[in-house]
């Protein structure tokens, strides 16, 4: 559930500035000020919402209108034709997913919801409060761009722009452009798809220029920072199995999960998997010094058929099994980290076989799926892990970023890293969103004005083409409130 300081500090701020426009504008000595500051600087109160409009940025978007007219009719012709294919794209791509909610809502077992591509977002449900800023910040900066896209091609349309502006509702931020809408309805459809498609079109080439920057991170950042040795911790989770005295800390760079290199992070998620998905590897152990460590116990089963040999409880002991010529099958309770330090792992004692000195694979006798890893991150001592890999795999966090040089800081390629993800996911959302046939959406008046565009010489009222596109928004609409509320109640609700 959403936090509730969250939710005390957005109610708080939102009451505090209600509570101070309420009070200057019953004040009979500042209300006439007050609202006249307001009124000069373009700002809009009301409950929850604030709204800021000017004209100071009209200069600029005209002069980006004409700055090549040629690359510009060919930059907007090349969104208007993206703009029509995500309208339809966008219902096909709603229409799946709505699919795929259902199947998840009658399905015994639900299957995860990250194989969607559409996702409802809730903080601090499916989105970590630790990450709102680059949330609401990518929300931003993709609704300028959006916005952005729609008043240059207005201008270049000889539609005149009244003015840009931004808003916050609750805690979303957004922003928009105010067209006269005179000129705007007197311009040709396909001017006018130009225009409406136009904003689509740059959430899109900024998710491309996102992507972009996010694969070529490595080499902007190469004079300062090195990867593919190693995956560094950037954090350590309080109370994790990977902390404590022998565990991973802050600035430890992790090379291998037992045998499997790790080069960087995609690399200690595949191994940690392959671990899992595979049965436990034994360790080589010289027979002499087996012979030295053995300590007798007794070997019982556990309540899920495996074998327990270590009575005491120890942390520092661990039941292992192995074979010898004359029985199958032996138990030995050994301390884990003599018994297995500086061995290579091993299947079967035929792996133990080397340099005519006879050595045993011994095999961790483990519950059903909990493993012991071994994590080597020199100069330090290997870190030994009994459990659920994907317990080890989420109380770390990892960079593939290495600094080269002390004073800089680890986190830096790593937050460039998440907000760019964060900038192509919502900028996409923004996009895919926009383009659906829906009333008060792009897509409405994108499918308005595709069908003047190619409708008119075939059903000449345009009473008729209304009707048309009305039924289709309205499904358009349907589609886009069925995914919202199916997506929220299987976020929130399971």
């Amino acid at each position: 559930m959403i936090p509730i300081g969250v939710v005390v500090c957005v109610m708080g701020g939102w009451c505090t500035v209600y509570l101070t426009d309420t009070l200057l504008r019953s004040s009979s000595s500042l209300k006439n000020r007050y609202e006249s500051w307001l009124s000069s600087n373009g700002f809009t109160l009301s409950p929850f919402h604030i709204k800021w409009h000017t004209s100071i940025f009209n200069r600029l978007f005209a002069r980006c209108a004409h700055l090549n007219p040629h690359f510009l009719y060919i930059w907007f012709n090349a969104g208007m034709v993206f703009g029509i294919l995500a309208m339809f794209g966008s219902v096909f791509l709603l229409s799946k997913t709505l699919l795929q909610t259902l199947s998840q809502m009658m399905a015994d077992t639900p299957v995860g919801s990250h194989e969607q591509v559409l996702q409802v977002v809730v903080p601090g449900v499916n989105l970590p409060v630790s990450q709102l800023a680059y949330f609401f910040i990518a929300i931003l900066i993709s609704g300028v761009i959006h916005e952005f896209g729609h008043g240059v091609a207005a201008l270049r349309e000889q539609v005149r722009l009244n003015g840009f502006g931004m808003f916050m509702f609750v805690v979303y931020p957004g922003a928009f452009v105010d067209l006269f809408t005179t000129h705007l309805n007197l311009i040709s459809p396909v001017q006018q798809l130009r225009i409406f498609c136009a904003g689509v079109w740059h959430n899109f080439m900024l998710c491309v220029a996102a992507l972009s920057f996010l694969f070529l991170l490595p080499v902007f950042m190469f004079p300062f920072y090195y990867t593919g040795a190693g995956a560094l911790v950037t954090e350590v989770m309080e109370g994790s199995p990977s902390s404590g005295p022998r565990g991973l800390f802050l600035g430890d760079l992790v090379t291998h999960l037992e045998d499997c290199p790790v080069r960087g992070v995609q690399d200690w998620h595949n191994c940690i998997q392959h671990l899992s998905h595979n049965p436990q590897a034994g360790y080589c152990v010289h027979t002499a010094k087996l012979q030295l460590s053995w300590m007798a116990g007794r070997a019982y089963k556990r309540l899920d058929g495996t074998m327990e040999c270590c009575g005491n409880n120890s942390m520092s002991d661990l039941c292992f099994s192995y074979s010898n010529n004359v029985e199958s099958k032996l138990f030995a309770c050994l301390s884990v980290r003599k018994t297995i330090e500086a061995s290579r792992t091993c299947r079967t004692n035929t792996d133990c076989q080397t340099d005519f000195i006879p050595g045993l694979c011994l095999i961790p006798s483990l519950e059903n799926q909990t493993r012991l890893i071994r994590v080597k991150h020199p100069p330090q001592t290997d870190m030994l892990f009994v459990g659920y890999p994907s317990h080890l795999q989420y109380s770390v966090s990892l960079t593939n970023f290495v600094p080269r040089l002390g004073f800089l800081h680890p986190d830096l390629p790593v937050m460039l890293e998440t907000f760019c993800k964060y900038l192509v996911s919502l900028s996409g959302a923004l996009a895919v969103v926009n383009a659906v046939p829906c009333f008060a959406l792009d897509g409405q008046w994108i499918l308005t004005a595709f069908l003047d565009a190619t409708l008119s010489s075939v059903i000449q009222e345009r009473n008729n083409r209304e009707l048309i596109g009305f039924f289709f928004m309205l499904g358009g609409s349907a589609l886009l409130a069925a995914n919202v509320a199916l997506g929220l109640w299987m976020v929130t609700a399971r």
